[in-house]
């Protein structure tokens, strides 16, 4: 290989020979300019400006007088010009605005010579800007001073100022323009836009114009405020507010200045609607939603809300529900139909919060409490009444329900139920309906049952269903006892013509009967003995009581006019068995028979020979059952159908009845009382009377009245549970 050698050269920069160097210097001496060179050039620019002002042509070009511009300014001549322009244009603007004064007195020409005399001014102003634009970019930026156009409206404002007769008519007839248009007249609208803009440009558009212009709008409306409110309906008007409204926005958009547009709007719905809500609430409220008008009813919560009048209409609102819900409740005449109404009133009420009140959760509040309040008013009817609803939707013979209809009905119900203070009473009633549906087989649906019972478990928790529960296992487990039954050697006693079925009950789950001592026929007597001899076999140590009031039975009846199948309760089997052995009986004689209450009676034999299917005929023939009637066989019997349900007279509830219900009820409400004072009063050991009702409103869940709660205070003291507290005349103590 050959060595590598590097090599380093160096080069050095020589001048070249002959080169010269370039040097600038200054002038020995400053130019002079000619003497005359301010003023000639000037007088250039003056008679350019003259020919502006006056409308005719430049005589010189605009590029020339620009260059005329830039060398003055460049010449330090700049503050010159700027001041004896400003002279100019402040001689002419003031020309100008002289020529206004004294003009004719028709607004709509006033305005028109007040836009000409702006518009030329700015086309003026726009012209003499390009001629002195360098003067405006260089000596105006370096000085701070006002822009050519910024001096141009400065001159204008001051000397409009001055001059406040065109201010204050052209005020006037920018007033007298919108007032006409306000009253349906058509305006020129580009007119009223140019000359507004011209104040706002001015800055005088707040303090000549809107100041005025507001006094006048709520003057406008105050009056016309006054004047509808007197010829329009309630509807009517919120309409003619809502398009007032839009009319405004309008003006805004076309020629009013945007600033103005929220104390506009403010002052409007301040004269149209502020002013006159409790007006417009008593005439136009009921009516609109009495009428279910919810395009009306939506404008009025969207206007009131624009002027935060929404808590008067939410109190307009809940009153009109206590209103009306209270004299529903007090209608002793609709009380079989109340519930059916309440549920069509929440309905309708609901609509209206979802779709007019934009589902505003204060007002879903106000209308609870309103419920709560009316439907109350009756401490214990509502809760009855409920029950007594729900019993009717769900027994068999409720037509023209499916079940997602039954299912909303139940939801439906609920609510109203919620509202309910008397639960415990509502629970009295609703497990009577209950066990009559599940003993006499009326249940239209074991699932819409269950699903009802599922709905108050969520609501008021499983010790308020706990009985309710029991009820239905004591019926799964009569069909367990019956299935046994058959296969039992007892059963095999049983004829097989006759089907027997029994329903064993815990008491405790079910509403008490009152025991009823009868006559019962051999034949079922014996069926009862043999049924008691199983179960007594299989439950040693139990007890059972029949209760046949509870009964209902299937009889094959031979007419001669053919056989029919007769659905009846057990009372009217023990009358109907009777005349097996007779074709005629009295009534004292049925009474000896078979030892039914003689009321309780008389109301069976109505069912059986005064009601739509009469097996039984009576003499003399009425509506009515005296001792001295007398009942046959009816040979001419004749029906349509081969099973005939004949009513159950014991499924109508009695005024006696629901007495002994609602008296059950106040005595189980008088043990909670008591177990509730001596619960508080064992773990607080002593309590002022005032704290221990404050804590027993809070715990107890049914209606309370302080006499009621003293009388079982005295009751403990007597018994020796409490003791007066001698630290504090009103105290108590507890008694361990």
């Amino acid at each position: 290989m050959r060595p590598v050698s590097s090599l380093a050269s160096t080069s050095s920069t020589t001048r070249p020979s002959g080169a010269r160097k370039i040097c600038i210097k200054p002038l020995a001496r400053k130019p002079a300019l000619p003497a005359n060179f301010e003023a000639e050039t000037w007088a250039m620019l003056s008679s350019a400006v003259d020919a502006v002002h006056q409308k005719q042509p430049v005589p010189h070009s605009l590029e020339q007088l620009y260059r005329v511009v830039e060398d003055m300014c460049l010449q330090n001549l700049g503050p010159g010009v700027y001041t004896r322009l400003q002279d100019k244009c402040e001689s002419h603007i003031r020309q100008s605005l002289d020529k206004l004064l004294g003009q004719t007195p028709d607004t709509l020409a006033f305005l028109t010579l007040m836009h000409a005399c702006w518009t030329s001014h700015c086309e003026e102003m726009h012209t003499l800007r390009s001629v002195f634009l360098y003067l405006d970019r260089t000596y105006v930026r370096q000085t701070g001073k006002k822009s050519l156009w910024e001096m141009g409206l400065q001159i204008f404002r001051v000397h409009l100022t001055e001059r406040p007769e065109i201010g204050v008519k052209a005020r006037q007839g920018l007033l007298l323009l919108i007032e006409k248009e306000r009253q349906g007249d058509q305006v020129e609208r580009s007119l009223l836009h140019e000359v507004l803009r011209m104040l706002h440009d001015l800055g005088m558009y707040a303090a000549q114009f809107e100041r005025h212009f507001l006094e006048a709008t709520s003057n406008f409306y105050t009056a016309e405020a006054a004047s509808k409110l007197q010829s329009i309906d309630v509807p009517a008007y919120l309409a003619h507010v809502k398009t007032r409204l839009l009319q405004e926005e309008q003006r805004v958009e076309h020629y009013l200045v945007s600033s103005t547009r929220k104390p506009l709007l403010h002052e409007v719905r301040q004269t149209l609607l502020a002013a006159h809500i409790d007006v417009i609430l008593e005439k136009g409220f009921t009516q609109l939603i009495e009428a279910t008008r919810l395009a009306e009813l939506t404008t009025l919560y969207s206007l009131l809300a624009m002027v935060d009048a929404l808590p008067k209409l939410r109190v307009c609102f809940a009153e009109y529900i206590k209103r009306v819900g209270a004299a529903m409740v007090a209608d002793v005449e609709k009380e079989r139909t109340l519930v059916q109404e309440l549920l069509q009133f929440k309905e309708k009420l609901d609509l209206v919060l979802s779709r007019a009140f934009c589902a505003n959760e204060q007002f879903s509040h106000s209308l609870k409490e309103a419920f709560e309040q009316f439907i109350n008013i009756k401490q214990n009817r509502p809760a009855e009444l409920v029950a007594a609803f729900l019993d009717s939707k769900l027994r068999v013979g409720n037509k023209g329900s499916s079940e997602e209809e039954l299912e909303e009905i139940l939801d439906k119900t609920m609510t109203i139920f919620r509202y309910i203070d008397g639960k415990d009473m509502f629970e009295a009633f609703y497990k009577k309906g209950l066990s009559k549906r599940l003993l006499l087989g009326k249940s239209a649906s074991i699932d819409a049952e269950k699903s009802m019972i599922s709905k108050l478990k969520a609501e008021c928790g499983s010790g308020f269903t706990s009985k309710l529960e029991g009820m239905f296992k004591d019926v799964e487990l009569s069909r367990d006892v019956m299935a046994s039954f058959r296969d039992s050697p007892q059963a095999q006693q049983i004829s097989p013509d006759v089907e027997l079925s029994v329903h064993v009950l815990t008491q405790g789950y079910w509403p008490t009967y009152p025991p009823v001592e009868v006559r019962l026929p051999q034949e079922i007597l014996e069926l009862q003995e043999i049924f008691s001899s199983y179960y007594m076999s299989k439950h040693s140590g139990r007890r059972l009581q029949w209760y046949p009031s509870l009964g209902h039975c299937q009889l094959k009846a031979a007419f001669p006019k053919g056989k029919k199948e007769l659905a009846v309760s057990l009372m009217q089997t023990m009358v109907l068995l009777l005349f097996n052995s007779a074709d005629g009986m009295g009534f004292n004689e049925i009474l000896q028979g078979t030892g039914i209450d003689e009321k309780e009676l008389k109301v069976v034999m109505q069912s059986l020979a005064c009601g739509k299917v009469r097996v039984l005929r009576k003499e003399p023939k009425g509506r009515d059952v005296a001792d001295e009637d007398q009942f046959f066989f009816d040979d001419e019997f004749k029906h349509q159908l081969f099973r005939i349900k004949i009513n159950s007279i014991q499924m109508r509830e009695t005024e006696q009845e629901n007495e002994q219900t609602t008296e059950r009820v106040f005595q189980d409400r008088q043990y909670q009382i008591d177990a509730a004072i001596v619960r508080i009063m064992k773990a607080r050991k002593a309590l002022s009377h005032t704290l221990l009702l404050s804590e027993l409103f809070t715990q107890l869940k049914f209606p309370l009245k302080a006499q009621d709660l003293k009388k079982r205070i005295e009751s403990l003291i007597d018994r020796e549970y409490l003791e007066r507290d001698p630290a504090q005349a009103a105290g108590y103590r507890y008694l361990a």
